[in-house]
């Protein structure tokens, strides 16, 4: 398993050993010790969401509160493009995104850190995705970031018109996001992300 950062601090992209025969195929879809050693805590799974959904659709900008939810996002069937955006004020990197491809075919993962927003669209006519949450969700720590914001112009598929929920499409932009307030401070996800840590890579 290969576990490397993108471009964005806090977001990881697993790449799994496949080991295809003729009964089918093989492969770890998470191993805590690698995760571990790659971000340098482990991760406490408390809730896994599963959804469907059809080509056209985005979902997200999606991000919850500090303390946070930590994902791991991986697609068993079909393919998404799963898009990771850094609405951390301070971070060095504030307002720029990172793609990611997850697919039946790569069997890719993909993990942000508490702090990240993100969303995805399907790249086929269906796809089922699958996240790993280090928290429950509740809908007084959830917020959103408008995905169609045309100053982040995030690489939506473009062949289909965007079909959202009411509440995504509803969602404030980034500038919008920080005059409300309500986006975390880079300072603040360090230091959730040091909690976090300890020598032996568990967290508290």
């Amino acid at each position: 398993m290969r576990i490397r950062e993108l471009g964005i601090g806090g977001a990881f992209l697993v790449e799994p050993k496949i080991f295809p025969d003729s009964r089918g195929l093989f492969l770890e879809v998470f191993k805590q010790p690698a995760f571990a050693e790659a971000v340098g805590h482990s991760l406490t799974v408390a809730q896994v969401n599963c959804s469907v959904s059809t080509r056209g659709t985005i979902r997200g900008l999606h991000a919850i509160h500090l303390p946070g939810q930590a994902r791991y996002v991986s697609c068993p069937s079909g393919a998404i493009r799963d898009i990771v955006v850094d609405i951390r004020q301070g971070s060095p990197t504030y307002g720029e995104h990172v793609v990611a491809e997850l697919s039946e075919d790569n069997r890719h993962a993909l993990y942000l850190a508490e702090g990240l927003a993100h969303g995805f669209a399907p790249l086929t006519e269906q796809a089922t995705v699958f996240y790993l949450c280090s928290s429950t969700w509740s809908p007084e720590s959830s917020f959103e970031v408008n995905p169609l914001d045309p100053d982040l112009d995030l690489p939506w598929p473009r062949d289909l018109e965007p079909v959202l929920s009411d509440k995504d499409r509803a969602a404030p932009s980034l500038k919008e996001a920080e005059r409300l307030g309500i986006l975390p401070s880079y300072a603040d996800c360090l230091a959730r992300y040091a909690e976090l840590a300890t020598p032996d890579g568990v967290p508290r």
